[in-house]
């Protein structure tokens, strides 16, 4: 009788043991998740609609926000089928349509119940600039059909507008900063703040414009050349400037612009182009050189008439003629100033450059950090190869072939004449398309600013909870050591009758 009696007491404790183990490992878990798991993550998309093409970004970052600024990462890029929206001033819905695709792959990645709260962003960089000036009307249609399509899907569409170029430079420096972890990283298992030395400058070369951003030793002067942003509780100021029509595109139009109106003089007389390879020859129409506001035209001009282009292949004569598009006179005698007349400090620090300065050095092997006579020599030879033999060289290059000798030589006399860097400063320059698995561009730190501005995720219920749930967890840890220590005494005495 006394052995059943114990049994069932041993039973019984065991028992408890179990269950109050077993509440405890719960509640354990349930305070581990809450702990470890971050909160939801939060998306905001942003279309790139650039002069020549569109690109659509996606970026994450946890509803935690550090310091009231969002940890952003990319998550999908996506190209959009088709030229930039400037070029759909025919049909401006088309404009719109273009979008969907890249947006509807968007919405795939982002979770359904998220779409109404993913802030989503059209910005419209140098292309859309130049068609502003142009045709004010058209500009306007065309952002009004992008507004239209975007609005009709279920996202957070925060609107569609024409970014100024300073805010293109002045985003693009924040992404590269970003990226390489100059505004923020992670370190002994907390966020923290890098030191201001250690910023970088961006070089951006787009299409139609370019940007030079970088914190320069000294005060900036001009404070229409200075932006200031406060990001991860720190305040930045920083120089930036951008020059509309000196971007790859325009820079090449408007050099066969004016090589063209020097020849002119001789009716039927072919152009003869030191940019491009001896032995090329092509035949275009002259009115598409000045559709362009950046390429200005004198009424004598037929524009219904072809003209007829010959390469000699003369990097030399290029140079010159690239310099006379550049106006370096303006800013004799002025201590800081780049050209154009505009002021600008002397460059301080490392740079990154992106964009076509990236794709032009990419393609000439010229993206190692090559000293500076190397890159110069790489060019010129280059550019003095037979056109034959380029072709033969570039198979499947063709669209963009015979413009990479007058590209390189133009980004040498833009950043050594123009930006100011010199033969000791060259080294600091490098060519890279992304840093840390993330494009480079404006958008990444449009994001990192617009997220400033969106409402930090309330953290999980567990800080309320925090005090009961270990509460709990230590009464039901108190139970289950009675309970197994009461059992352990009962299973003594009981195997010593």
């Amino acid at each position: 009788m006394g052995r059943s009696w114990k049994e069932r007491v041993f039973m019984t404790l065991l028992g408890v043991a179990a269950a109050s183990g077993l509440t405890m490992l719960i509640l354990i878990l349930v305070k581990a998740t809450n702990v470890l798991l971050p909160a939801d993550a939060k998306f905001g998309i942003v279309f790139d609609a650039g002069s020549s093409h569109t690109s659509l970004f996606v970026y994450q970052w946890p509803g935690n926000k550090e310091k009231d600024t969002g940890v952003v990462s990319q998550a999908l890029t996506c190209q959009v089928e088709g030229p930039g929206i400037s070029s759909y001033t025919s049909d401006p819905t088309q404009a719109g349509e273009s979008l969907k695709s890249c947006l509807e792959e968007a919405l795939v990645l982002i979770p359904q119940a998220q779409h109404p709260e993913t802030p989503t962003f059209l910005g419209s960089t140098a292309g859309m600039r130049l068609l502003s000036q142009k045709n004010g009307s058209q500009a306007r249609d065309i952002l009004a059909a992008v507004s239209q399509t975007l609005s009709k899907f279920p996202v957070d569409f925060w609107g569609a507008k024409i970014l100024a170029g300073q805010d293109e430079g002045a985003f693009g420096w924040i992404t590269i900063n970003y990226v390489l972890g100059m505004l923020l990283k992670y370190s002994s298992g907390q966020w923290i703040l890098p030191e201001e030395g250690m910023l970088v400058g961006a070089l951006d070369l787009g299409g139609a414009s370019t940007q030079i951003s970088f914190v320069p030793q000294g005060p900036i002067l001009d404070q229409s050349t200075q932006v200031t942003f406060r990001l991860y509780g720190a305040n930045y100021s920083v120089y930036t400037h951008s020059y509309l029509c000196f971007g790859r595109d325009q820079i090449l139009n408007r050099l066969l612009a004016k090589l063209a109106q020097d020849r002119l003089s001789s009716q039927g007389a072919p152009v003869r182009h030191p940019c491009y390879h001896s032995g090329y020859q092509a035949t275009l129409p002259l009115g598409s050189l000045y559709d362009s506001p950046c390429i200005h035209t004198t009424d004598s001009l037929n524009h219904t008439q072809n003209l007829t282009v010959e390469g000699t292949g003369n990097p030399g004569n290029c140079v010159v003629a690239l310099r006379s598009l550049f106006n370096f006179s303006s800013c004799e005698g002025q201590e800081h100033c780049a050209f154009n007349g505009v002021y600008q400090p002397p460059v301080h620090g490392q740079f990154y450059a992106f964009s076509n300065f990236y794709y032009t050095f990419h393609f000439l092997n010229l993206t190692s950090r090559q000293p500076l006579n190397t890159v110069n020599d790489t060019v010129w030879k280059f550019c003095q190869k037979p056109w034959k033999l380029v072709e033969v060289s570039y198979p499947g290059q063709e669209r963009w072939l015979r413009d990479y000798c007058a590209s390189g030589l133009y980004i040498l006399v833009l950043l050594l004449e123009g930006y100011k860097f010199s033969e000791e400063t060259w080294p600091n320059i490098q060519f890279q398309k992304q840093a840390g698995g993330t494009d480079i561009g404006w958008t990444l730190g449009f994001m990192l600013n617009l997220t400033g501005m969106i409402p930090a995720e309330a953290l999980t219920q567990w800080r309320a909870q925090s005090y009961s749930i270990w509460t709990a967890g230590v009464v039901f840890a108190v139970l289950t050591l009675v309970a197994i220590l009461g059992a352990a005494a009962i299973h003594f005495f009981w195997t010593q009758d």
